[in-house]
């Protein structure tokens, strides 16, 4: 089979499968660095990210669509969320000190799980409910601190539920919650209550943590009717200060945001020299595509000949750094030669010599005289010293045998 093959391998074709496989390493690097905030969440779990029916990504739309602040808690705070609202929703099994770990100057609403879910097989995101969560293994979600003297009631049944603050001012209509849960004990304030004066928000007078025994107030099953969805901001607004945030914790289902070694390399203050070790790759490969010149051949490690004699003896001299005390040598054949050149008498030497060549300089012109240099040679110390007068002579004896133009 035959055929031309050099098209394959054009200097073009090259460059493109280098630019193509660079721009491949690079988007796979931000997405390895970036990969928790690119996650959509959607996995049909208790958080603002869900859009199941325990989930609160609906609670999370209807505030920011009302003009309310929302943050998504990955990590760090920034100053303008500090003071906000802060609303954890561990799920069942989840550590009780991590919620004591997390540090926040603001309010801390806590909803505590109620329903043991599936996912449901057909539609991805979506889940079914198992069964409910035990009242006793969902306060063990809470540091001991914080749950203490409270307990849960539980009202079987389906019913509307009449929410307003303790003083009687109501807050709206909660339909269709079932089997309600109404959290109660000492040393804990009601905030929230229902038709009978259960308390459905309660605080704790020490910690000042807020505590909603059932998430079915928030999460999108609540959420599905006008009348639940406003009863669900009003009783939002009750803790939340006006004009401040109100921030979903996401840290607890997974989502916290990691720093990694690549994502700092690609954020400030390192992005500054992330980005010059990028434009020295960049010219690093300008200069390995663009080679100044002729390739050259290699050489044999001993060459042959005068070559490596000349080689060895400039080494040797070198290495001992005697360089300046080439000048005198090359300044006495310089002379010899230009004196062969312009017909000199034979057998002249030293200053007799160098007295004629000095006048035939000057008739032709020579910007040095040769007695000068022979000195000067003589005296060189060092390699400047060396180039410098090996320059002047190289001119001279140009001048002199009239070769310079």
């Amino acid at each position: 089979m035959t055929g031309d093959h050099s098209r394959a391998f054009s200097p073009m074709v090259m460059l493109v499968l280098v630019l193509v496989g660079c721009v491949s390493l690079a988007g796979l690097g931000l997405l390895a660095a970036y990969e928790p905030e690119l996650r959509s969440g959607d996995n049909g779990q208790g958080h603002a990210l869900s859009r199941s029916a325990v989930g609160f990504a609906a609670a999370a739309r209807l505030l920011e669509r009302s003009g309310t602040p929302v943050v998504m808690r990955r990590g760090a705070l920034s100053a303008t969320a500090a003071d906000g609202l802060l609303v954890l929703t561990p799920a069942m099994g989840a550590r009780a000190e991590r919620l004591s770990d997390i540090e926040h100057s603001g309010p801390v609403l806590v909803v505590l799980p109620k329903w043991v879910t599936i996912p449901h097989p057909a539609r991805r995101g979506w889940v079914r409910a198992a069964g409910e969560v035990p009242r006793e293994a969902a306060l063990k979600v809470l540091p001991a601190a914080w749950r203490e003297g409270l307990t849960l009631e539980q009202r079987p049944g389906t019913a509307a539920v009449r929410l307003s603050r303790p003083d009687g001012r109501p807050l709206g209509v909660q339909p269709g919650i079932e089997d309600l849960r109404t959290p109660s004990g000492p040393g804990w304030i009601p905030v929230v209550v229902d038709e009978a004066g259960r308390g459905v928000l309660v605080m704790n007078s020490k910690t000042r943590v807020y505590v909603l025994a059932d998430p079915d107030f928030l999460d999108t099953a609540g959420m599905k009717s006008l009348a639940g969805a406003r009863a669900a901001i009003e009783m939002l607004s009750v803790i939340r200060a006006e004009g401040a945030p109100v921030v979903f914790d996401l840290t607890l289902h997974g989502f916290e945001r990691s720093l990694n070694p690549l994502r700092l390399m690609l954020e400030p203050p390192l992005l500054g020299a992330t980005l010059c070790l990028f434009a020295a790759l960049i010219l690093v490969g300008v200069q390995a595509a663009v080679r100044f010149g002729p390739a050259q051949g290699q050489a044999r490690a001993v060459a042959f000949g005068k070559r490596a004699l000349a080689d060895n003896t400039a080494g040797l001299v070198r290495m001992a750094r005697r360089e300046h005390r080439m000048a005198t040598p090359y300044a006495e054949m310089t002379r010899a030669d230009a004196a062969r050149a312009v017909g000199a008498p034979r057998g002249l030497e030293g200053a007799v010599l160098d007295g004629v060549l000095d006048r035939l300089g000057a008739t032709r012109g020579a910007s040095h005289r040769i007695s000068d240099l022979i000195e000067r040679a003589r005296a060189a110390r060092t390699k400047g010293d060396l180039m410098q007068v090996a320059r002047d002579l190289y001119r001279w004896k140009q001048e002199m045998m009239r070769e310079r133009r």
